[in-house]
């Protein structure tokens, strides 16, 4: 046993993914971002609405606390997750909420151990149908490791990056002499978000950035990615994550991060119940039986 485990521990680390990213390509995003935000406040805001989305997923979710989740509170939470709140409300309607309730527990189990996240979001999605119904089952998981405990886990989300049809942020900032983005083979686990992560975060820091790091790293991963959908998208990716309207350049940016998912006076949010009705933050409405 002493031999096992001893081999164990002289096992290298597996190697860093080398991402080729354009920087010219970031200066550009990161200038359009600072420009198309200041007439809704400012980059400060969108930031703050962030960490805000932050706290309610760590009060609900944080800590051990996933196990007392009520069905109302993770509507709550769904409602700012864009691709889920479009089809989570027949779901649950036709599964219940236990079963999902069981899988969230067992995806945060474990939470502070980064070294298990890509087998924990493989075991979430493998208690979904692979189909393109559920491709909002991973952006779910995502976001739940990610606005929980945003300090240690990236945002894995498909627009971030889906090896499988070589699109999201990383294709668009891209540069490789002799590579096209096309061809990229970089495995989307969390070994490449982390990365990721980790340059965007020393590029921005070149910039003058120096605090609410994650959020701001989020903010330009969707601006760059509404750029895309703006320019290439199409109606697949208006459909899965914009609803297809043409708006003011942030309007992409805020949908992609759940920023646009309840209206201030009414309550009501964007997620859809089995019946049509809007959820309204916070009600408690049966759903599912």
């Amino acid at each position: 046993m002493w031999a096992l485990r001893a081999h164990k521990q002289k096992q290298p680390a597996k190697a860093k993914p080398v991402l080729h990213l354009s920087g010219p390509h970031l200066r550009r995003a990161f200038e359009h971002l600072v420009d198309s935000a200041e007439g809704t406040g400012g980059v400060e805001r969108y930031v703050g609405a962030l960490a805000l989305k932050g706290s309610l997923f760590e009060e609900l979710l944080g800590k051990g606390r996933v196990g007392e989740l009520t069905e109302t509170e993770f509507l709550d939470l769904a409602s700012f997750v864009t691709p889920a709140r479009r089809k989570v409300g027949a779901w649950l309607a036709q599964n219940g909420f236990e079963g999902l309730h069981s899988r969230l527990k067992s995806l945060l189990d474990g939470w502070s151990d980064v070294s298990t996240a890509d087998q924990r979001m493989a075991a979430f999605d493998a208690g979904f149908p692979t189909d393109r119904e559920h491709r909002w089952v991973r952006d779910l998981g995502a976001e739940v490791l990610h606005f929980t405990a945003s300090d240690r886990y990236p945002l894995m989300t498909r627009w971030m990056w889906d090896a499988r049809v070589n699109t999201g942020v990383l294709r668009e900032i891209w540069h490789s002499d002799g590579t096209e983005p096309g061809n990229i083979r970089i495995e989307d686990n969390f070994a490449t978000f982390r990365t990721l992560r980790e340059e965007l975060g020393g590029f921005l820091a070149d910039n003058g950035v120096f605090r609410d790091m994650a959020f701001y790293v989020d903010l330009l991963c969707a601006h760059i990615y509404a750029g895309y959908i703006n320019d290439k998208g199409g109606q697949y990716l208006r459909g899965d994550f914009c609803g297809g309207a043409k708006e003011d350049s942030m309007a992409h940016t805020r949908r992609l991060l759940g920023l646009d998912a309840v209206d201030t006076e009414t309550g009501r949010t964007r997620l859809k119940l089995i019946d049509g009705e809007a959820h309204v933050l916070g009600e408690q409405r049966r759903l599912s039986s």
